[in-house]
């Protein structure tokens, strides 16, 4: 784990004690503080007993005195839509408030850094879309071309598990708007901003707040290098207000729905052709068609995001071109899991909202498409203009019915999962894609949109080869 500087001999409260709480709680005794832990449950307070951890009820007059911080779960909201009592309680008691992010970058360097040959890196990924993709593709192309490297944060492991940094170590962090708003130190080596789309309006009062969380990640501190995807205006801005100047090398900006202009340093997808350019020059191309675990034009940015970041590290092209056929995709996100007589069966339980779904959609020719569940405001309506490859609908969940009446496509109503896999496999034909990609949050019928896919892959899996 990497042990908390800063609060050797001090009381630091945590609050909500899951992956990243527990793990907290044991970085800040490992450095020398005190963790007092608190969460809402009392599931969550007797798992920290258990793990030998002191809780002191936070939300009691004076809980805070002696306390030298306070450290929150990224899903606690400590402003909008309204903060959390314990939250408050320490703002209203001069209590500086952190994550385990801010934690992290204030502790990960050390003494041991001046010794080796060449220093440990960061790079942290941020976005609406394609983030997790986009992190675990780094990290797929660090570990092919043999650096070590370790990777955390809103995928994997809670930053405070990883291990402390060896030499030339690339540590890769995903990193949410829940993560980056709140976290007091953000001093990453490379930060990357893969786009924009709607999400989480409630916990940043609508888009310029959650702009503003994403944006943080880019100002406090500044990175060394910036990867910024251009396709949204957002993007644009956020490019232009790092840039000194057209041939400033410390921006790359990243497309995959244009040929970006012959200046600066650049990465873009085209036609399904990767081309990197610098002051003008083309210097690599990579051809995306075959790349399996990368279907789409959405993954065609992911690729072009990771590509710049490990290209800033000194990556050779052609290294990273055969990573990019290694890898293997992430599970629920556009992930084939079976090709059964001439139909491919590909598991998108994590297109929970319509931008993400619709990307899913355009990625697959003559599509059987399951879709529905907890339905999300503002409704699927603009998915219309997606469903081209649409041959037909299988509609589940507490909005299939929503859903039919929404869209102009042809449907039925199978409610269940297992229904809508049976339907898909009586309708299938050679050539067909089966495509799971739900629009729609999981908790009607199940716990997260990981037990969804799961469930997909295994009914999937029973089906004859």
């Amino acid at each position: 784990m990497i042990p908390v500087q800063g609060f050797d001999g001090q009381k630091v409260a945590v609050l909500g004690l899951g992956r990243s709480g527990l793990a907290t709680a044991a970085a800040l005794r490992a450095g020398g503080a005190e963790p007092l832990c608190w969460d809402d449950s009392p599931e969550g307070r007797a798992r920290a007993e258990e793990a030998g951890y002191s809780c002191r009820d936070l939300t009691r007059h004076g809980a805070f005195e002696e306390v030298a911080a306070l450290i929150v779960s990224p899903g606690i909201p400590h402003l909008y839509p309204k903060p959390n009592q314990v939250i408050s309680a320490a703002m209203e008691a001069g209590v500086p408030v952190d994550n385990d992010i801010g934690l992290f970058f204030a502790s990960w360097a050390t003494d041991d850094f001046m010794r080796y040959d060449q220093a440990p890196r960061t790079i942290c990924v941020t976005g609406s879309n394609g983030k997790s993709t986009t992190t675990a593709l780094i990290h797929h192309i660090l570990e092919e071309a043999g650096r070590p490297t370790q990777m955390a944060g809103n995928i994997g492991r809670g930053v405070l598990d990883l291990e402390p940094a060896e030499n030339g170590e690339v540590v890769v962090l995903e990193l949410s708007s829940y993560q980056t708003d709140l976290a007091r130190a953000l001093t990453p080596d490379i930060a990357v901003f893969t786009n924009l789309s709607p999400d989480h309006l409630d916990r940043h009062a609508g888009m310029g707040g959650y702009f503003a969380a994403k944006r943080r990640l880019f100002a406090e501190g500044g990175p060394d290098r910036a990867v910024i995807g251009v396709d949204e205006p957002e993007g644009v801005y956020l490019a232009n207000q790092i840039m000194m100047g057209r041939n400033d090398d410390r921006l790359i900006r990243v497309s995959s729905a244009r040929k970006l202009g012959d200046w600066g340093w650049s990465v873009y997808a085209r036609k399904g052709f990767l081309s990197e350019w610098r002051k003008g020059k083309q210097v690599a191309s990579i051809d995306l068609r075959d790349v399996t675990g990368l279907p789409g034009a959405h993954n065609h940015q992911n690729a072009c995001a990771a590509y710049a970041a490990v290209r800033a590290l000194g990556i050779a092209p052609r290294v990273i071109e055969q990573a990019f056929h290694s890898f293997a995709g992430l599970p629920h996100r556009s992930q084939t899991v079976a090709e059964k007589r001439g139909v491919r069966w590909v598991n998108d339980s994590k297109a929970t909202n319509t931008d993400s779904a619709a990307k899913a959609l355009e990625a697959f020719p003559n599509i059987r498409w399951i879709a529905g569940g907890l339905g999300k405001e503002g409704g699927v309506a603009s998915l219309s203009e997606h469903l081209g490859a649409v041959k037909k609908a299988y509609f589940i969940g507490h909005s299939a019915r929503d859903f039919a009446l929404e869209l102009a496509v042809e449907h039925e109503i199978c409610e269940t999962m297992e229904a809508a896999v049976a339907a898909c496999a009586r309708d299938a034909e050679e050539g067909d894609t089966v495509l799971l990609a739900p629009a729609a949050a999981s908790f009607d019928q199940y716990p997260n949109f990981e037990k969804r896919g799961d469930h997909f892959a295994q009914l999937v899996d029973a089906l004859p080869g």
